[in-house]
């Protein structure tokens, strides 16, 4: 892939200003239109051996565009911040959102690439994070994003003769003399054409621009963007994508609800011996020193006016408040609609030795999203594969995840809706949108039959709670997670 690229090519200084004014007019218009239509987000990945250009290519795009609508991120290693969560946090953080432009140097590639070449990763471990990489990337070209991957190729003379130069000027020799250059450029390139070819898609394919001249290699990646971002403006709107083949209900009718018992109750008096056992035990292990190597994730849906919120009181009230945060999940603002919709529960993941409470959560594409047609068919049936994969990268950092599904039966919600209405301090927790879902009961017994069925892991299982008696749901919920994080610790 990058042996073609071995020839070189030339674009004099004359040329290179002949051309340079009328791409510079002609970007500036594309990103002015970009930004004012706020059609989608442009990404921009840039990667090669060091000395190929990426700092002048930075520098020539920072020269070329409007700075407002333009944010740049250099990844190096990784902040006490960001290694205190997912590898893939720091990224999620940084996406533009709708109508902006950013370019990544140092990208989600950086990590295996760096890894298989000094012998950390093996074959199998390189396929595992190349396949993931390919998901991720198809996810966000399926979310709109507009991904546009460079690899600024240098042939050996010149990649050697660069490498000199930055010893020199940095006074760092280590990698042209302690590995050797050759040794060191040709692992780097064996490495990085295995990779780029096994991540060059159709929807985020590698772009390698020859970058011996400087004018060639910026001419090319500017006529690159410039082009790209004119032929998704043109074919705006986007074309209805094919319908999906969605999930077919139970032919016997019965859900994974219907297997509950929700006669299930606890005693006033078994319910508060519990409940203090369970809330000591939780506040002992989140105050253990081991548990500063890992974290929480605790997910509550379920159906309204279940006790969501007791049981997350329940939880919470046996942390240092210090270590715990709960986050009410309602419809995506302005801003979180901008981004692919994993984007705004990326950026509330708690740090290793805390506590992330989602009342509500990603599983919103999979509910309300589906029932309301809040999107297509496509997205939301693709949304479980995608929501494996979030939760595996939880896992894999040391976060344990806790799901919860608070199941009541239909005429005891009627009632709590009727007691909400009546008692005035409650009166806040019923609102017109509570009925209209109730009016949808068997759509969404069959929306959550598919989600346990489909995401339900060995890594992130689901707890289907009673929840017809408050007491025993909450103590059951409580039971589960110390028995999951006590696993762990």
């Amino acid at each position: 892939m990058f042996q073609s690229a071995e020839q070189p090519h030339e674009i004099s200084k004359f040329d290179f200003k002949q051309q340079e004014a009328a791409l510079r007019e002609a970007l500036l218009e594309a990103q002015f239109d970009l930004v004012e239509r706020q059609a989608f987000p442009l990404l921009i990945l840039l990667a090669g051996l060091d000395g190929a250009g990426k700092g002048a290519v930075l520098a020539r795009l920072g020269a070329w565009l409007d700075p407002h609508h333009l944010h740049i991120v250099a990844f190096d290693r990784p902040t006490d911040v960001e290694k205190a969560r997912p590898r893939m946090w720091r990224y999620w953080y940084n996406l533009p959102p709708r109508g902006k432009l950013g370019v990544f140097v140092g990208s989600w590639y950086r990590e295996p690439l760096a890894a298989h070449v000094i012998g950390k990763r093996d074959e199998n471990a390189l396929v595992r994070e190349l396949a993931a990489i390919n998901r991720f990337e198809q996810m966000l070209a399926e979310e709109g994003v507009l991904l546009l991957k460079f690899w600024l190729h240098l042939s050996g003379g010149e990649s050697k003769r660069r490498l000199r130069e930055i010893a020199r000027e940095e006074g760092v020799r280590h990698v042209v003399e302690q590995r050797g250059w050759k040794q060191t450029r040709s692992e780097i390139v064996t490495v990085g054409e295995r990779i780029a070819m096994d991540t060059s898609t159709g929807l985020a394919p590698w772009v390698v621009v020859p970058s011996d001249n400087a004018y060639y290699r910026d001419l090319s990646v500017g006529r690159t963007i410039l082009e790209a971002v004119r032929k998704r403006l043109a074919a705006a709107p986007v074309p209805a994508t094919p319908s999906a083949p969605a999930p077919i209900p139970p032919l016997d009718g019965r859900t994974v609800l219907d297997g509950l018992d929700l006669e299930s109750s606890l005693s006033p008096t078994d319910y508060r011996r519990q409940l203090a056992e369970l809330q000591q035990r939780l506040g002992r292990m989140t105050d253990d020193r081991r548990f500063r190597k890992v974290g929480v994730v605790a997910v509550f849906e379920g159906n309204d006016a279940a006790g969501k919120g007791g049981s997350i009181r329940r939880v919470t009230m046996s942390i240092d408040p210090r270590r715990v945060r709960v986050h009410s999940i309602a419809a995506p603002t302005d801003e979180e609609k901008a981004q692919p919709y994993l984007w705004r529960f990326w950026r509330r993941l708690p740090g290793r030795g805390h506590v992330a409470v989602f009342d509500r959560s990603w599983y919103g594409r999979v509910l309300v999203e589906r029932i309301e047609g809040f999107c297509a068919d496509r997205d939301w049936l693709r949304a479980y594969g995608e929501i494996n994969d979030f939760e595996a990268d939880l896992t894999a950092h040391g976060l344990v995840i806790v799901k919860f599904w608070l199941a009541i039966s239909k005429d005891e919600q009627l009632r709590r809706f009727k007691e909400r209405e009546n008692t005035p301090f409650k009166r806040y927790k019923i609102t017109d949108e509570d009925w209209r879902n109730r009016e949808k009961w068997d759509a969404y017994a069959l929306a959550v039959n598919d989600m346990v069925d489909r995401t339900s892991t060995e890594h992130a299982p689901w707890t289907l709670v009673e929840a017809e008696d408050k007491r025993y749901a909450r103590v059951k919920v409580l039971s589960t997670v110390c028995d999951r994080l006590e696993g762990v610790l």
